[in-house]
């Protein structure tokens, strides 16, 4: 049985361990401090921005995970600390990365200055991930339909990459709106990518 709830503190570790499987980090850096260092300020960033925040349990285990910024609505997660660890960890990820990484933020903020031109979304979904030992569960469906249920005819928009499991949206209804190959300069390697803006009324 699935329990569907806000996420408790004490499964933000869970969380951050999630992202880093899910997003594929160590494909970036075979580095352990920068992969550690690269999740929990991806896991911080985002939960700063959240309004939603929902946690999916298991037998009482957390299991997977969503967060959303919807317009209007308060944050759940407003912590002077975070934003501290976040200040710092930009700091010491400018001297690891050399701004290697800034091509994807600016794709990133391309592919939304184009899709804003013709629609007026209501939030962005910013984070899904999944225990990657109970993927095909639907867990990750059940997230989302959860998200469908609080904020129901909603527009909303989200980024994701080759990197991750982005067939996911495709098969759940949501609109592949834009789509941009990159290359990523990471440690003198070069990653290529390609970024993704999907969208959905929810």
């Amino acid at each position: 049985m699935m329990e569907l709830k806000a996420l408790r503190k004490k499964d933000f570790k869970k969380a951050i361990a999630f992202c880093r499987i899910g997003m594929n980090v160590d494909r970036y850096t075979d580095k352990p401090l920068e992969i550690a260092l690269y999740s929990r300020y991806f896991w911080y960033m985002e939960l700063l921005r959240a309004t939603q925040m929902i946690g999916a349990y298991a037998d009482g285990k957390i299991v997977g995970v969503l967060l959303a910024d919807m317009e209007g609505e308060e944050k759940v997660y407003p912590s002077l600390s975070a934003r501290l660890f976040i200040k710092t960890a930009e700091w010491l990820m400018g001297l690891l990365f050399r701004g290697g990484a800034n091509i994807y933020e600016e794709t990133n903020r391309a592919m939304l200055q184009a899709f804003c031109q013709q629609n007026s979304p209501d939030g962005e979904l910013n984070f899904l991930a999944v225990d990657p030992t109970m993927n095909g569960r639907g867990i990750g469906t059940a997230l989302v339909e959860e998200l469908a249920r609080r904020e129901k005819g909603k527009c909303i928009y989200l980024f994701t990459d080759s990197g991750c499991t982005y067939q996911f949206y495709d098969r759940r209804g949501f609109t592949r709106d834009f789509e941009k190959d990159i290359v990523l300069c990471l440690h003198e390697k070069d990653i290529p990518l390609t970024c993704f803006l999907y969208s959905k009324v929810l």
